[in-house]
């Protein structure tokens, strides 16, 4: 079975002209999935695994909770990682001063923009929320850090003053404005549409912050960088307030996959990542997850495994060591001769073409039987059986 696979080489499509980084917000929003919690020690390895695995940024929580949240934070911008420590603050002094107190070298101030929430979460005005947003950047530029604006809502807020708000920050020193489709209500579509006007706008970085409320926060993030966003916000297996964020392992694999643009993560990380998140939420990651789901690479069909061991790019599009799996040959149903032949060589077994076909008659039955493939164990029985029927030994 061939081990190495290249990707797809599509060089002739083009990059985006400007470099594209990860902030990524497990540590925030990714724990404000409804019964996440992760423990002090758990954060901290976590932002870890994170910055080993390249991410540019890292958005380490909200110190203005205070406790341990406040001091977890403090380790982790302590720990001189590679990659930048941000946290999170509502546009409140006392909230940035936490911040600076923690020692982070970036903060994200983030307020509502969209009219429904002005009107009926902040119950201010337009001119409060331009005022706030220029005295808090203002505040957190005279103490050096890297100031991202977030515009909660955004994707409901009206253009003109979605654009008034970004002048406003940048005007103020701002070094990028958080795009956030906070519940996640917009299309890759109006995504590109949306962001591409807005940068025409505004010569300001944008970063995409996508929900996964339609089952689109990966695409709309893609879509965002491809009208010129230069930041993409993500959480590990996609964790995130209701339905999620976009997928740090989606996005990345897509850029580089499909989009090819490496952004330099390492990706062949990502599943022990992903494993660790997933432990530390008390989740699991389903067999069909995208990118890291172990069936990703696990073949069955009778035609696709043919194809497969053939060829592995038949039907798979990048190779399963890129993101820290390993390929797989299930034996089932749906399994034909070819399958059953390479199956048994892994065991040292040689089959004839003959004795495959009576041993694949076997697997189907108990298969359809079990209501499942079938385990090594279960394949190696039928094959002792075989072998006494054969002999004359049988039943």
């Amino acid at each position: 079975m061939p081990k190495e696979l290249k990707s797809f080489d599509l060089t002739t499509k083009p990059k985006p002209a400007v470099p594209v980084r990860v902030d990524d917000t497990t540590l925030r929003d990714g724990e404000q999935t409804a019964g996440v919690v992760f423990a002090n020690q758990e954060k901290i390895r976590i932002a870890k695994l994170l910055s080993e695995a390249g991410v540019h940024q890292i958005e380490s929580g909200i110190p203005a909770m205070g406790g341990d949240e406040k001091e977890t934070i403090k380790q982790i911008a302590a720990l001189d990682l590679s990659a930048s420590v941000l946290a999170w603050n509502r546009a409140v002094r006392a909230d940035i001063q936490a911040s600076i107190d923690c020692g982070v070298d970036a903060v994200a101030i983030s307020l509502a923009t969209s009219d429904i929430h002005i009107e009926h979460k902040l119950k201010k005005d337009r001119a409060w929320v331009i005022d706030s947003i220029k005295k808090s950047v203002a505040f957190a530029k005279k103490h050096d850090l890297y100031v991202s604006v977030n515009a909660e809502d955004a994707s409901r807020t009206e253009l003109d003053f979605l654009t008034e708000y970004a002048e406003a920050a940048k005007a103020e020193g701002a070094d990028r404005l958080r795009f956030c489709d906070t519940i996640g209500v917009l299309d890759p579509f109006e995504t590109y549409k949306v962001i591409k006007e807005l940068k025409d706008r505004v010569d300001i970085d944008i970063e995409m912050h996508t929900h996964n409320d339609f089952g689109m926060a990966t695409a709309n993030a893609l879509a965002g960088v491809k009208a010129g966003a230069s930041w993409v916000n993500t959480t590990v297996n996609g964790l995130g307030e209701r339905a999620g964020n976009a997928a740090l392992e989606e996005v990345v694999m897509a850029m580089k996959v499909l989009g090819h643009t490496d952004l330099g993560l390492k990706t062949e990380r990502f599943r022990d990542l992903c494993e660790y998140v997933a432990a530390a939420s008390a989740r699991t990651i389903p067999a069909w997850k995208a990118i890291v789901g172990t069936n990703v690479f696990a073949h069955e069909s009778g035609i696709h495994a043919d194809g497969v061991l053939k060829n592995p790019l038949t039907y798979e599009s990048f190779s399963p060591e890129d993101v820290g799996l390993e390929r797989q040959l299930v034996v089932g149903k749906h399994s034909g001769t070819h399958s059953i032949v390479m199956k048994f060589m892994e065991y040292g077994i040689e089959l004839t073409d003959e004795e495959a076909q009576n041993i694949l008659t076997e697997v189907r039955r108990l298969a359809v039987e079990l209501k499942r493939a079938l385990f090594d164990k279960e394949l190696v029985y039928i094959y002792q059986d075989f072998r006494l029927k054969k002999e004359g030994l049988g039943q």
